[in-house]
C-alpha cells in the first residue's frame, strides 16, 4: 500500500502549482494524471505561448454564485508572485493587451518550471494512472489507482472541467465532489463561440472570416475586443468573453464601429460627396464585405444621395446596434473553461478545504470560479493551488 502525506489529482497548472507548495512544506507529495504528459492545457494556451496570468487580475474579473470566494487566494497569491517565479526561471515574457502576459517562446518553458520546482519541493509526478475511486478512512483517505492502491492524509481534486475532451478532460471532479455531499452548481462551457440557427448563417455566410473590432453587450455587461465571423456565427475575444454570460434565448447588441457615430458619418459623406455609392462610405467604417451585406439588406444599394435619413439610420444602427440572438455555442468540444463547478458555499475560501469533509481539496477549473480570458483563469489556477498547498 503506497502512503503519502498529499495526493494530487490532477497534473495541471492548479495541480503542480498545490504539489510545489505542499512539497516545501516537508510534505510528501504524489501527483497522479491520466494524461500522457503534464500541463496539457499550458502547453495549446495563447497559440502555444501562454498566457499565464493577468497584470490586472481581480476579483471583478471572475464568475462565481460567490464572487467573493476568490477574494483570499487572489490577495495572497498574486499576478506579480507568479511573475517573479517566471523570472527566477529566466523566462521571457511580454504583455500583449489589456494586461496579458505572455512567453516570448513556447508554453513549455511555464510546464518546464513547474516540474523542476515540483522536483526541488520533492514531489512526485505519475502520467497514465487512472482514478478507479475514492474512500474516506480513519485519518484521511484510500484512493484505488491503475497503478495500485495509495492512502493519503490530504486528497486534493485539481481534475479541472469538462472543456476540450478531446485533451482528455472528465467531470470526476465533480462525481468525488458530489460523493462527500458537496454540491455542485451547474456546468456550461465558457469563453466559447456562439452559433446561429441555419438561416441566419446562409445570409451572413458572405462574412466568414471577417474580423474586427467591437463592443459586445448582453445586458450591462460589455466588452470590447476583436470579433470574428465564422460559418457557424461568431467568435473572437469579445464574444468569447460575453459567452460566459450569455443564455440560451438571450439577445447580445454588437457594435461593430465603436467611438463612430455610423449615422452622422453618412450624413456628412452623403452632403461631401452624394455620388459614391452607399457601401462605399461605409467601407470606410466597417470592412468591405460587411459593408456591403448591411447596405444590401438596407435597402441602399444605390448612391448615398438616393438614400433618405431612414435608410442611413438603419445602416447605422445595423452597425453601431446590431441585436442578434445566438442559438448556442460550440460546447465543451471548444471552450476554453467550464462556467460552474464545485459550490463554493462548501469550501473554505483560505484553505479551499471542504468543511465538511477534513483532509479533502478542490482547486481550479473544478471550482465555481470561472475568469475572463486573458490569463485570469491561469492566475485562479496558481492562486488556488497556492492556498491549498498550504494547507494540505
Amino acid at each position: 500500500m503506497e502512503t503519502v502525506d498529499v495526493l494530487v489529482i490532477g497534473a495541471g497548472a492548479a495541480g503542480m502549482m498545490c504539489a510545489i507548495e505542499a512539497g516545501k512544506r516537508g510534505r510528501s507529495v504524489l501527483v497522479i494524471d491520466h494524461a500522457k504528459a503534464p500541463g496539457e492545457k499550458i502547453r495549446i494556451s495563447g497559440g502555444g505561448r501562454c498566457n499565464f496570468t493577468n497584470l490586472g487580475a481581480s476579483p471583478a474579473n471572475f464568475l462565481s454564485a460567490n464572487p467573493k470566494f476568490c477574494v483570499s487566494a487572489l490577495r495572497r497569491y498574486t499576478p506579480r508572485d507568479f511573475i517573479a517565479l517566471v523570472e527566477r526561471h529566466g523566462i521571457a515574457y511580454h504583455e500583449k493587451t489589456l494586461g496579458q502576459l505572455f512567453c516570448d517562446g513556447s508554453a513549455r518553458q511555464i510546464i518546464d518550471m513547474l516540474l523542476a520546482e515540483m522536483k526541488a519541493a520533492g514531489a512526485s509526478l505519475r502520467l497514465e494512472t487512472a482514478v478507479r475511486g475514492v474512500a474516506k478512512i480513519e485519518n484521511g483517505f484510500e484512493v484505488a489507482l491503475s497503478s495500485g492502491p495509495a492512502r493519503c492524509a490530504s486528497l486534493v481534486i485539481a481534475s479541472g472541467g469538462k472543456s476540450i475532451p478531446k485533451m482528455g478532460a472528465t467531470g470526476l471532479g465533480y462525481d468525488i465532489a458530489k460523493q462527500f455531499g458537496l454540491d455542485v452548481v451547474e456546468t456550461r462551457p465558457a469563453l466559447v463561440p456562439l452559433t446561429f440557427e441555419p438561416g441566419m448563417l446562409q445570409r451572413l455566410s458572405p462574412l466568414s472570416g471577417v474580423s474586427l473590432d467591437a463592443v459586445v453587450a448582453r445586458g450591462k455587461t460589455r466588452f470590447r475586443e476583436g470579433m470574428l465571423f465564422t460559418h457557424r456565427g461568431l467568435s473572437g475575444p469579445s464574444i468569447l468573453q460575453i459567452s460566459s454570460y450569455w443564455r440560451e434565448g438571450d439577445e447580445v447588441v454588437v457594435d461593430m464601429a465603436p467611438g463612430t457615430d455610423v449615422l452622422a458619418t453618412l450624413k456628412a459623406a452623403r452632403s461631401a460627396n452624394g455620388r459614391q455609392a452607399a457601401r462605399t462610405a461605409l467601407g470606410g467604417v466597417v470592412p468591405t464585405r460587411l459593408a456591403q451585406l448591411i447596405a444590401e439588406e438596407a435597402g441602399a444599394s444605390g448612391n448615398l444621395a438616393d438614400c433618405s435619413d431612414k435608410v442611413l439610420a438603419r445602416i447605422a444602427a445595423a452597425v453601431n446596434a446590431w441585436a442578434v440572438k445566438p442559438v448556442g455555442s460550440e460546447g465543451y468540444r471548444t471552450a476554453e473553461v467550464t462556467l460552474g463547478g464545485v459550490d463554493t458555499a462548501g469550501l473554505d475560501s483560505r484553505t479551499l478545504q471542504a468543511k465538511a469533509v477534513p483532509g479533502l481539496y478542490f482547486i481550479g477549473e473544478v471550482v465555481d470560479v470561472t475568469g475572463w480570458l486573458g490569463g485570469y483563469n491561469f492566475q485562479w489556477a496558481w492562486a488556488s493551488g497556492w492556498s491549498a498547498g498550504q494547507a494540505a
